[in-house]
């Protein structure tokens, strides 16, 4: 079964997201939110894996969980056809470019891949 929602508690939520991670091709790769059901309320979106401070400089991350995070908010803020962009920019680039989603396996550097995803934008 497919579910829009899963309310739950936080330590349930954070392990059912991991497992969800798993799906989009791991924590370094995937994207999450945390939505505000209230009108006006503040959501917020990022990479499933954090922003990885000791790989500071290296350029060997994959930075698309944070393009699709971007992507999720645009979807969320009454964007859905640029949020659908970049969802279609990060199927391309991964399909057809990358060798991996593994951090320093991608055949590209950060930058690179990010450079990637504009194009096919």
């Amino acid at each position: 079964e497919y579910y829009d929602v899963i309310v739950t508690t936080n330590m349930f939520g954070d392990i059912i997201t991991d497992l969800g991670a798993m799906v989009q091709g791991g924590l370094g790769v995937a994207a999450g939110g945390n939505l505000n059901p209230d009108p006006g309320g503040t959501s917020m979106f990022e990479p499933m894996g954090g922003s990885a401070p000791k790989y500071t400089g290296q350029k060997v991350i994959n930075p698309i969980a944070a393009i699709g995070a971007m992507g999720m908010l645009l979807d969320h803020t009454g964007q859905p056809a640029a949020g659908a962009r970049v969802l279609e920019a990060i199927q391309k680039v991964t399909g057809e470019k990358m060798k991996s989603q593994s951090a320093g396996k991608m055949g590209y550097d950060t930058t690179q891949v990010g450079d990637l995803v504009v194009e096919a934008l």
